[in-house]
């Protein structure tokens, strides 16, 4: 088999049928995901294990090839043609290669096609803060802080620098200047490149995830000194994304970083791309603005009680998730199923609907 044009075919199937990823593994026709629902392709044959292996020998060189065979596991970008650029994760099962990759379009979409709140241009107009973008895995993260850069880009003669692993959307310099690092590739870790970002004239940061207490300590502090700075996080919803972080330090640095998230904290905003009746997927939300409550209540330890911040807060520009859902339903644009399957709390999305 000719693994290359292989490749690139089952890329271009990913393209044209708008698919988000595409999962190759021995034993099984290769798999693509559209609207959140796998869908094998039938027309073409079932993997082997020399297949998996020679789909992986094309996109990594030999050294990248050795790591990967000692590691087990690898993640890395791979660029096609004018589709865009894949983020790929090589890893083993039942002793042969998998390979899950995830579609990264070329263009850079607007808040507005991403059909978000245009309360998140608030966030790109600051010159200082740290704001995090959450939620589970595969829900557009990375699509809405790449869509929030785009506005800063657009808007702003500032310096941004990305620190990704690997990097995914490509930026084209407009009145900012964008340096994009790619672990490994360009720096030896995300702590690294953070601790290089004081020597670089930095206005902007984008941290592709937070990882370990040394880059959640460093992120916080270049917030704290001028910087702003966006990241993401696996996380529910605003206040296990504040539990999260401060748990993850030990006890006796969890007051100090409580003090620090609650002077830098700009806001969180924690997302679920859900499927639309009509096709396709859009994005239910909840978005914390921090102020001076939301502020003691990360000093004083009382972080459970953020949900209720929220529900109260549309005045101060607060969304809830609930509502946000409530309001997808009466729209028509998603089933009571659905807004129920991705709510936190059922009982008060029932009243609401």
């Amino acid at each position: 088999m000719d693994y290359k044009r292989e490749l690139d075919d089952l890329l271009s199937t990913v393209f044209k049928e708008q698919a988000s990823d595409l999962h190759l593994s021995e034993g099984r026709h290769p798999v693509i995901r559209v609207a959140g629902l796998l869908s094998p392709l039938v027309k073409k044959s079932v993997l082997t294990k020399e297949d998996t292996t020679g789909f992986l020998k094309v996109m990594l060189d030999g050294e990248d090839m050795q790591i990967f065979l000692k590691n087990k596991e690898m993640d890395f970008s791979y660029s096609h043609g004018g589709v865009g650029r894949f983020r790929v994760n090589a890893y083993f099962q039942r002793g042969s290669v998998g390979i899950a990759f995830r579609w990264i379009p070329k263009t850079i979409k607007t808040l507005d096609e991403l059909n978000l709140p245009p309360a998140l241009e608030i966030f790109t107009r600051k010159q200082q803060g740290f704001f995090l973008v959450v939620g589970p895995v595969g829900h557009g993260k990375t699509t809405t802080i790449a869509a929030m850069i785009e506005v800063i880009n657009q808007e702003r003669a500032e310096h941004i620098i990305t620190i990704e692993d690997p990097i995914e959307y490509v930026f084209e310099d407009k009145k900012a200047i964008i340096d994009q690092r790619e672990v490994r590739q360009d720096t030896k870790s995300f702590q690294n490149a953070l601790l290089s970002i004081f020597r670089q004239d930095v206005d902007v940061v984008l941290i592709g995830e937070m990882r370990g207490i040394e880059t959640i300590a460093t992120a916080v502090t270049a917030a704290e000194t001028g910087h702003l700075v966006f990241s993401t996080l696996h996380t529910n919803n605003a206040a296990q994304t504040l539990n999260r972080i401060i748990d993850s330090f030990p006890p006796a640095q969890q007051d100090q970083i409580r003090i620090q998230l609650a002077s830098s904290l700009a806001g969180i905003f924690s997302q679920r791309l859900i499927p639309r009746i009509s096709g396709g997927l859009i994005p239910a939300y909840e978005l914390l603005i921090n102020n001076s409550a939301v502020a003691n209540l990360i000093r004083e330890r009382r972080t459970h009680e953020i949900n209720t911040v929220i529900e109260t807060g549309m005045e101060q520009g607060m969304i809830d998730m609930n509502r946000s859902l409530a309001d997808l339903v009466r729209a028509g644009e998603i089933t009571i199923e659905n807004a129920y399957a991705h709510s936190l709390n059922t009982r008060i999305l029932e009243r609401m609907i």
